[in-house]
């Protein structure tokens, strides 16, 4: 199996791509995974919120194949435990898919094609994090998955 990323906007604070980079390299020695940055929609002054998200659909469903599992990191997701985030990722590994696609959408969230499309929706907290914190927080909990799922000593319980 493989990982995707999307996430759409660039990071902006050098400290916060300096942590992303390290658990990348660290996530490599376990799967192949890749971090898609998306480019911002241009001109947004100019646009609803939901001409921006459906704008946003489109750049985002060009990295997505009919047989890829996709997840969106949403606010009203499913919240799990860094135990019960790994079990997610231990049943995607199982079921044999091919890639699993998590989504970090732009600043309103997602549109309606793109929750239809979705096999589900994870929430990292009930709290808001910017765009950027939410990376990085995602690239970690993979990471911590895999080293609960190898029972090695990242994690405490």
């Amino acid at each position: 199996m493989r990982i995707k990323l999307l996430a759409v906007g660039k990071t902006d604070s050098r400290e916060l791509q300096k942590l992303i980079e390290v658990y990348l390299k660290r996530l490599r020695h376990y799967i192949n995974f890749e971090l898609i940055v998306l480019p911002d929609i241009k001109n947004t002054k100019n646009l609803s919120e939901s001409d921006q998200k459906k704008k946003e659909a489109e750049i985002i469903l060009k990295h997505v194949n009919n047989t890829d599992n996709v997840f969106l990191l949403d606010e009203s997701g499913t919240e799990y435990t860094s135990t019960g985030f790994a079990n997610l990722l231990q049943k995607q590994m199982n079921a044999g898919i091919k890639e699993w696609i998590l989504v970090i959408g732009g600043p309103y969230g997602f549109s309606d094609v793109l929750k239809q499309k979705a096999k589900g929706q994870i929430s990292l907290s009930k709290m808001t994090f910017s765009h950027q914190m939410v990376r990085l927080f995602t690239v970690e909990q993979i990471y911590r998955a895999f080293t609960i799922l190898r029972n090695e000593s990242y994690h405490n319980k």
